[in-house]
């Protein structure tokens, strides 16, 4: 199937304020772009880009004083099929864990692998290791935190979340990703689209979503403790450690973000043409 996918988000800035936008898709994604998601910015400024220390595509520019408006419109080949289950992969041993992963083993801005490591083990030490148990920490999260838009705080750390018991998606990203950090499994924070596609309505409101990736029998695999079944139509936009390394855009100034929308839509196959004798 297709998808179309894309942004509109405007910020008021009283003065010249420099931004890294972490807003194209990621390059594990990028064979699957049919349109390319260019970022169009109004009024037009310089944009420079990078790749930063875990490969995600980050762009630099600086707005100006006033409204900056920045849009991308792609469309984007997709499965169609749900987040894979594999019941049978297994947890790899600290020891032979592979290099590159070792840092999704540590603790983070948001994720306090300190203070509930003993929560964890109390609550998943006797629970089968590898796949059960990553799945047994989304079920107590998912349980655990009321999902809710006005709960949202960028401030909020897994510790808290676990405390105060509501959130946002990322907020159940964070406590699940702490919790297996603390279970010796490697895990990383994701941010990226997510679409309605096999999913009843009412729908919500477009909005870009978070969730995770936990190290299992030698890959990485998708886990979403938000929604807690698997989805179909997820495209990644970053992974990091945290929500820190993957803000959609972080600011350098005094700005107010004025206008917010997100899609993910499916786009329809023409109809199959009669056929004739």
């Amino acid at each position: 199937m297709k998808l179309a996918v894309g942004y509109e988000m405007t910020y008021q800035c009283p003065q010249p304020t420099p931004m890294i936008l972490l807003l194209n898709i990621h390059y594990t994604r990028v064979c699957d772009l049919v349109v390319a998601d260019q970022i169009v910015i109004n009024p037009q400024v310089p944009v420079t880009a990078y790749r930063d220390g875990f490969g995600n595509w980050c762009s630099r520019i600086v707005a100006p004083p006033g409204l900056t408006t920045l849009t991308t419109s792609a469309t984007i080949h997709d499965s169609g099929l749900p987040d894979p289950v594999v019941p049978a992969a297994t947890e790899t041993p600290v020891e032979q864990l592979p290099d590159e992963t070792l840092v999704f083993l540590l603790g983070s801005r948001y994720c306090e692998t300190d203070r509930l490591l003993g929560i964890a083990w109390q609550l998943f030490g006797a629970v089968p290791p590898g796949w059960s148990r990553v799945q047994a920490i989304c079920d107590f999260v998912h349980r655990q935190i009321t999902f809710g838009y006005e709960h949202a705080r960028p401030t909020r750390t897994a510790w808290e979340a676990l405390n105060e018991r509501q959130g946002v998606c990322r907020d159940y990203a964070h406590l699940a990703v702490a919790l297996c950090r603390c279970m010796n499994i490697p895990a990383r924070y994701c941010t990226g689209y997510i679409s309605d596609v096999g999913e009843p309505p009412p729908y919500g409101v477009g909005d870009f979503a978070a969730w995770f990736q936990a190290y299992l029998g030698g890959q990485w695999y998708t886990f979403d403790p938000r929604n807690n079944v698997p989805r179909i139509g997820r495209v990644l936009l970053g992974w990091g450690r945290d929500a820190a390394d993957v803000a959609i855009a972080t600011t350098f100034g005094p700005n107010t973000l004025v206008g917010f929308k997100v899609w993910t839509d499916e786009i329809p196959e023409p109809a199959a043409l009669p056929a004739t004798a």
